[in-house]
């Protein structure tokens, strides 16, 4: 049986009359990618906020637009991970259809392990499996050198994803270190709300995964959106933050799912649903 949640209201005219501005903005980041840090930083964000920002008034992703910022947020996010390669002097990257050859960086401060996640997830969404096999291979101690601290289970549920990807012996080991450490006693930089509705929610997806139990991943991916609904709900400033609009990670592990033959029998605006489907496979040399 289906079940069906719903996404809060957003001012949907509002949020449309600033795409314009914020395609704007990232048109510029992009013009200066290949070797300005500032612009990668600002670019990682931007591409990320329009895809977001234009499932307001296209909740399915059914417009070619949508798909499209979504594809350019994956590719970007990709890039920059390429070009942290401290052993090439450039990478060649295909983004939005031209390549572009980006100086690499070692590590920089966009470069840490909750940019790592969204370019994972976001490659999962958009079944790039390159570009996940170029991701799972980033060390994590690139990761943890970006000068700043995230709660050590960032790094738990990197090494968990990198695991799984690459069909590691230590997957057991490294997705129940993640779980120890999801709890919200743990939580540091991160507050114990964010931790407990967002950031534990993907793990218990990914373990029903792993066990092959369908029901179980569903009542894992629902409790993912209604958490995820929750702490987006929770005060005047979370619901107007654009990052509230689509449940990323759940996305992304509902979308490995389907693509591996578990059923998604959650339905919600939360999980556009040309994402999930695939909907616009073949249409893009990505």
């Amino acid at each position: 049986m289906t079940m069906i949640l719903s996404r809060q209201d957003y001012p949907k005219d509002d949020m449309a009359a600033v795409v314009p501005v914020m395609e704007g903005s990232l048109s510029y980041s992009l013009e200066k990618i290949e070797t300005s840090h500032n612009s990668r930083s600002d670019v990682v964000m931007e591409s990320l906020n329009v895809a977001l920002v234009r499932c307001v008034e296209d909740p399915t992703a059914g417009m070619l637009e949508t798909w499209e910022s979504w594809l350019l947020a994956m590719q970007v996010h990709s890039a920059v991970f390429a070009a942290a390669d401290p052993d090439r002097e450039t990478v060649t990257c295909k983004i939005r259809q031209e390549e572009r050859h980006l100086a690499t960086t070692g590590p920089q401060t966009y470069l840490n392990a909750d940019t790592w996640l969204d370019a994972f997830y976001l490659a999962m969404i958009c079944r790039e499996a390159a570009r996940l096999n170029m991701l799972a291979r980033i060390p994590v101690s690139l990761l943890r050198d970006f000068g700043g601290t995230l709660d050590e289970y960032t790094y738990a549920w990197v090494e968990t994803l990198q695991s799984f990807w690459l069909r590691r012996d230590d997957l057991r080991t490294h997705l129940v270190r993640a779980v120890d450490l999801s709890a919200a006693e743990h939580a540091h930089v991160v507050d114990a709300d964010e931790m407990t509705k967002l950031r534990y929610p993907p793990i218990m997806m990914l373990y029903r995964y792993l066990r092959n139990d369908p029901a179980g991943f569903n009542d894992a991916l629902a409790d993912a959106v209604r958490w995820h609904k929750e702490y987006w709900t929770a005060d005047e400033d979370r619901t107007r933050n654009i990052l509230g609009v689509v449940a990323l990670a759940p996305l992304a592990i509902a979308c490995l799912a389907k693509a591996n033959g578990i059923p998604v029998e959650v339905q919600s605006d939360y999980l556009p649903e040309a994402l999930l489907d695939f909907a616009w496979r073949g249409e893009f040399d990505a």
